[in-house]
């Protein structure tokens, strides 16, 4: 599969065409080198909002104009797709990435992969098994100024970090709510918002050695201690209240320094070192973007350079739900 797309433009097909679904239409769309060639959703429902505006303009004229296919074996059987983006619940995650790999194509698939992590990692070894990249969509790896923070720690540009501190809040979904609302199904906000923060706290910091939660499926604060005696605290939650701006906000205290972010806000991202504070500049000191669009820019570069191994691999997801099993094992 890698070799028959290299040097050649990546053909691209979507299942689920909801909000994530059009978010990935329109970060194909932004993108060089793929071309979505075909997409599926049963209901062809309307777009929902999200927490963010995400899809640049024009993508419901884009789909407007894109063949729709009347099943997902049909979409996998066309040979002209090569990448697969999966933006469906998370419940049917497992049972399309596995049809996905089987028809040899790659995949992105949006997270959570899946809320058992053994399931996982059974998927991350039948996709090594077929030659073919499959990525969980984790989207703030690669979010330009949370992938700058995450460099900035890694390089100590400003010491060891001495606490961090993540907080991701927000109105409880209005779409879809038999699925979101359904702990069972979705994990809750404990899980299908938290995670971003508890996969960047993997990314960023490592493994922690103990971990705590308190709070419920819906409002969870989190607490991971590391050997070094660093601590990292992560608090999501949906809120009843349908007006509830949503927030993303980071603090990286550091010994020479601290990092601080916070979505929407001008700007975004400062650092304050010895009581001055310095803005770090989108588009001067990291790209001008989100998540999603890098994210689909890595993992078409990797198709491309016939890479094996994906920017971020579904072995990571299954090590993130590990680390969320331990915080719902605390809660409950």
């Amino acid at each position: 599969m890698s070799e028959r797309v290299r040097g050649q433009s990546i053909g691209v097909g979507i299942i689920g065409l909801g909000f994530m679904g059009r978010t990935h239409l329109g970060a194909y769309a932004a993108a060089e080198g793929c071309e979505v060639r075909a997409v599926f959703d049963p209901a062809m429902r309307a777009a929902p909002a999200g927490n963010l505006v995400t899809a640049g303009g024009g993508v419901d004229e884009i789909l407007a104009r894109l063949p729709r296919e009347a099943s997902v074996a049909a979409l996998l059987a066309r040979a002209d797709i090569d990448l697969v983006s999966i933006c469906t619940p998370t419940d049917t995650h497992v049972d399309l990435v596995r049809a996905a790999i089987a028809a040899r194509k790659h995949v992105l698939v949006e997270k959570p992969t899946a809320l058992d992590a053994n399931a996982i990692d059974a998927l991350a070894r039948e996709a090594d098994a077929a030659g073919v990249l499959a990525m969980p969509a984790h989207c703030m790896r690669f979010w330009p100024a949370w992938a700058w923070m995450a460099k900035a720690v890694r390089e100590q540009r400003y010491g060891r970090v001495k606490h961090a501190f993540f907080r991701r809040l927000g109105a409880r979904p209005a779409w879809s709510q038999d699925f979101y609302l359904d702990v069972a199904r979705s994990g809750g906000a404990a899980i299908d918002l938290h995670i971003h923060d508890a996969d960047f706290v993997r990314f960023c910091f490592g493994e922690p050695s103990d971990v705590h939660a308190s709070g419920t499926r819906m409002h969870v604060h989190a607490k991971y201690r590391y050997s070094d005696g660093l601590i990292v605290e992560a608090e999501g939650a949906w809120f009843d209240n349908p007006n509830f701006s949503f927030t993303m906000t980071a603090r990286i205290e550091c010994e020479r320094g601290t990092l601080d972010f916070s979505i929407g806000r001008v700007p975004e991202l400062t650092v304050t070192e010895a009581s001055v504070e310095s803005t770090i500049v989108a588009g001067r000191d990291y790209p001008i973007g989100n998540g999603y669009d890098a994210e689909v820019s890595e993992l078409l570069a990797a198709i491309q350079s016939g890479a094996r191994i994906a920017p971020v691999t579904l072995f990571d997801a299954a090590a993130t739900q590990r680390l969320l099993d331990r915080e719902m094992s605390a809660l409950e």
